[in-house]
C-alpha cells in the first residue's frame, strides 16, 4: 500500500482479476439458470429451481454485482471496456456449427463402419438443411438486420399510416416465432426509410440491361461486355455531381470515381464477388434521373456468375417495378416467366421489353409482342404489358418512346407510386403471417395433424431430395472433369472408322476429315449427355418430392413438373475448331487393319492431337460450369417451394409447440390483423 494509504497498481490488478473471476462465475450461474429453463433438446441441466428460486438468485447476482462496482469504484478501478464485439462472437460460433453440420456428412461417417446405402440421401439432405439456415442466421447477423424494429417503427411513425399494422405484424411474427418473415419486415422497413421508387431491370445475361440502361441515362457508364458482368445490383440515383459509392463486408464504404466502377460490378474483376461488395451506388447528373427514383442494374440471371444470379433473387422483393428484359430474337424462356410470376408473388407490378429488336422487322416486332404477351397471360394469367426496344441507330427511338410514355410519368409521381409498393407489400406480409396463423390455431385447437406419419414421410422425402444435390454435383463435376481427358478417346475412335471405310468396298480417302470432326463431336457429345441426363434426373426427382410434399399439406401452389425440369437446359455444344488433316491409303495397308488403324491414331496425335486435347479441356471446363449454374437455379428454384414447405411441416408436425391454452391469444391476432385493410390489388404501374 502507498504512503497515503491507497492500493498501489499490483493490488489494484489483483482486486480487478478476482472481481472479473467472480463474475465470471456469477455469468456461469446465469447460465445454468438461463438453460434450466431452456428448450434445447439437449438440455445440459435438470431444471430442478422454482421460479421464485431463480428470482431471488439473480437479485443476489444483481446486488453481488453493484457491490463489487462500488469497492472498485472507491479504490479508482475502472473496469474495462468489452472489446469482443458481439456480433463477431456469433458469427464465428456459426462458423464452427456450419463445419460441425458438415461433417455429419456420410463421408465423414464412414470412419465408424459402413453407411447404409439408403441412409445417404437423408444425411446429406439433414446436412444440407442445417447449413441452409445457418447461412442464412449468419447473413442476418452479418447484414446487421436484427437492430431494434420498435425502435424503427417510432421513427417513422409520424410519416406512415401504415405503421400500426407493421408494429402489429413485427410483435406477431416475434411472439409466435415466425422467423421467415423478419427478412420481409425488414425490406419494407428499409423501403419505408429511403421513400425512393426503385425501377429494377431483369434478364438472362447478354439481354442487354446495361446497354438499355446506358441510353435511357444517356451515359455509357455501365460496362458492357459478352463476358458476364454485374456481380451485385448496381443501384444509380440523380446527384449534382459524378461519384461511386461502395459498401463492403469487411471494411468501411468507399467514395470514388465512377470510372472505376468495372473494378466491382465485372466477373473479369470481381469474380464471385471476391471483394465482398454488399451494395453498388452511381450518382450521376443525368436530366433523365429524379430525386426519389432508383434505376438498379441488375446481374444476370443464368450468368456463369452464380454468385451474381443469387444476388439478384435475394434483390428482387426489395424493388418498386420490374422490367424484364427479353432478347427479341429468342423465345420466352421458363426463367423469364418465373421472374415475372416471382415479381406479382412479392407483390410488384413488372413489364416486359424486347430487347434488340433492330434485328428484326417490324411485322416481326408486332407479332413477338403479340406471343410474349399471350404466353404470359395463358401461362401466369397475368395481363402485362410489353414492348419492343433498341439501342441502335434510327430503331432507339422505340426505346426513348417507351421512357418518355411509360416511365417518365412514374417518375413524376414516384413518392405516390413507392407509396402503392409499399402497401402491397404490407398487405403481402400480412396475408402470409395470417395464413401461419390459422395453420398454428388449427394445431391450438384440435393438436397435430391427424396424418402425422404421411407429413413425416414427406419431411423425411424432401430431405432426401435435398441430398441428391451433394450427390449430383459430385458425379457432375467428376464426369466433367473426365470429358477433359476423351481427346485421345475420341481420335482413337475416328482412326478406327477411317481404316474400317478404307477396307469397305465403297472406300473414300476423302472422308477422314469428317469422320474425325463426327467422332470428336459424338465423344464429347455422348460424355455431355450423360452429365445433362443426371441433372435431368435429378429435376424430376426434386419435382416429385414437392408435389409429394404439397398433396401432403393440401398447398395450394405446387410447383409444376416443369417449373424445375426447365432449369436444365440444353448443354453447351462441342466446337471442334477448324480440323486439318489429310491422310492417304498407304501400300502398308496390305499388313491389315490393325496396323492400320495405328498408323492413322499415330498421324492424327501428331498433326491434330493437341489442338483436340485443348478443345476437350476447354469443353470440360465449360460443362464445369455449366453445371455449377444449372444446379445452383435448380437449387435456387427448388427452394423457393421447399423453404415455405418446411416451416408449414414444422408446425404441423410440432407436437407441444401449441396447444389449447394459445388458441385465445392466436384468435386474438387474427382479430387483430383484420382490422388492417392495406392496398392489396397488384396492378402495373401507370
Amino acid at each position: 500500500m502507498d504512503s497515503n494509504g491507497s492500493l498501489n497498481s499490483s493490488h489494484k490488478h489483483h482486486l480487478l482479476t478476482h472481481f472479473k473471476y467472480v463474475d465470471d462465475l456469477l455469468s456461469d450461474v446465469e447460465s445454468v439458470l438461463v438453460s434450466s429453463g431452456s428448450k434445447s433438446p439437449f438440455p445440459k441441466y435438470r431444471a430442478d429451481l422454482s421460479p421464485v428460486q431463480m428470482k431471488v438468485i439473480r437479485d443476489y447476482i444483481a446486488q453481488i454485482r453493484a457491490q463489487m462496482l462500488q469497492v472498485l469504484k472507491s479504490q479508482g478501478i475502472s473496469p474495462p471496456e468489452p472489446d469482443i464485439p458481439a456480433t463477431r462472437s456469433v458469427r464465428v460460433n456459426l462458423v464452427f456449427a456450419d463445419i460441425a453440420f458438415d461433417e455429419c456428412r456420410p463421408d465423414a461417417l464412414r470412419g465408424y463402419g459402413e453407411v447404409p446405402r439408403s441412409a445417404i440421401q437423408e444425411l446429406n439432405g439433414l446436412v444440407e438443411e442445417m447449413r441452409g439456415l445457418i447461412r442464412k442466421v449468419s447473413t442476418y447477423v452479418a447484414e446487421d438486420l436484427g437492430e431494434d424494429f420498435q425502435e424503427r417503427l417510432r421513427r417513422l411513425e409520424r410519416t406512415n399510416d401504415e405503421i400500426e399494422l407493421l408494429k402489429t405484424l413485427e410483435r406477431i411474427i416475434d411472439d409466435r416465432g415466425l422467423v421467415e418473415f423478419r427478412s420481409t419486415l425488414s425490406t419494407i422497413l428499409d423501403r419505408l426509410e429511403s421513400n425512393s421508387f426503385q425501377i429494377a431491370v431483369f434478364g438472362r445475361v447478354s439481354s442487354g440491361k446495361s446497354s438499355l440502361l446506358n441510353h435511357v441515362i444517356e451515359m455509357n457508364v455501365l460496362p458492357v461486355g459478352v463476358n458476364p458482368i454485374t456481380a451485385v445490383p448496381t443501384r444509380i440515383v440523380h446527384a449534382a455531381e459524378s461519384r461511386l459509392s461502395v459498401a463492403f463486408v469487411d471494411k468501411k464504404p468507399e467514395i470514388m470515381e465512377v470510372a472505376r466502377l468495372p473494378e466491382f460490378v465485372s466477373e473479369q474483376f470481381n469474380p464471385g464477388n471476391s471483394k465482398h461488395v454488399t451494395r453498388i451506388v452511381v450518382e450521376l447528373p443525368s436530366r433523365r434521373l429524379h430525386d426519389g427514383v432508383v434505376f438498379v442494374d441488375t446481374p444476370g440471371l443464368g450468368s456463369l456468375a452464380t454468385t451474381g444470379s443469387a444476388e439478384t433473387i435475394a434483390y428482387l422483393p426489395q424493388c418498386d417495378l420490374g422490367v424484364i428484359l427479353v432478347d427479341a430474337g429468342s423465345t420466352l424462356t421458363q426463367e423469364d416467366l418465373s421472374t415475372v410470376q416471382s415479381l406479382y408473388q412479392a407483390a410488384i407490378p413488372a413489364l416486359v421489353l424486347l430487347s434488340k429488336a433492330d434485328l428484326i422487322s417490324a411485322e416481326d416486332r408486332e407479332r413477338s409482342v403479340h406471343y410474349v404477351s399471350q404466353q404470359i397471360s395463358t401461362q401466369l394469367g397475368l395481363n402485362v404489358s410489353v414492348y419492343a426496344v433498341s439501342t441502335r441507330g434510327e430503331h432507339a427511338s422505340l426505346l426513348d418512346g417507351w421512357f418518355e410514355h411509360e416511365i417518365q410519368p412514374l417518375c413524376e409521381r414516384h413518392q405516390e407510386l413507392a407509396q402503392q409498393s409499399i402497401r402491397r407489400k404490407i398487405g403481402a406480409l400480412r396475408d402470409a403471417v395470417e395464413a401461419a396463423l390459422m395453420v398454428k390455431l388449427e394445431i391450438a385447437e384440435e393438436g397435430p395433424k391427424k396424418d402425422r406419419e404421411r407429413l413425416r414421410a414427406a419431411e423425411t422425402q424432401l430431405r432426401s431430395a435435398t441430398g441428391k444435390f451433394e450427390e449430383v454435383n459430385a458425379w457432375s463435376q467428376r464426369a466433367s472433369d473426365e470429358i477433359r481427358k476423351l481427346g485421345w478417346i475420341a481420335l482413337s475412335r475416328a482412326a478406327g472408322e477411317i481404316a474400317d471405310s478404307w477396307f469397305s468396298e465403297e472406300a473414300n480417302v476423302n472422308d477422314a476429315q469428317q469422320i474425325v470432326v463426327r467422332n470428336l463431336t459424338g465423344t464429347a457429345t455422348e460424355g455431355a449427355n450423360q452429365i445433362f441426363n443426371k441433372i435431368r434426373e435429378l429435376a424430376r426427382e426434386l419435382s416429385n418430392a414437392l408435389a409429394t410434399v404439397a398433396r401432403a399439406l393440401d398447398a395450394s401452389d405446387r410447383p409444376g413438373h416443369e417449373d424445375l425440369t426447365s432449369f436444365a437446359k440444353e448443354v453447351p455444344r462441342f466446337d471442334t475448331g477448324p480440323v486439318q488433316i489429310t491422310l492417304r491409303r498407304s501400300f502398308l495397308a496390305v499388313l491389315g487393319k490393325a496396323f492400320t488403324k495405328r498408323r492413322i491414331e499415330g498421324k492424327l496425335l501428331r498433326h491434330i492431337g493437341p489442338s483436340v486435347d485443348d478443345g476437350f479441356q476447354r469443353y470440360g471446363k465449360m460443362l464445369e460450369s455449366w453445371c455449377r449454374r444449372t444446379l445452383a437455379e435448380l437449387h435456387r428454384q427448388f427452394d423457393a417451394h421447399a423453404d415455405a414447405y418446411r416451416a408449414q411441416l414444422e408446425r404441423l408436425t410440432g407436437a407441444g409447440k401449441a396447444g389449447p391454452e394459445d388458441a385465445d391469444t392466436i384468435r386474438r391476432d387474427l382479430q387483430t390483423l383484420s382490422q388492417f385493410h392495406p392496398e392489396l390489388p397488384v396492378q402495373p404501374a401507370r
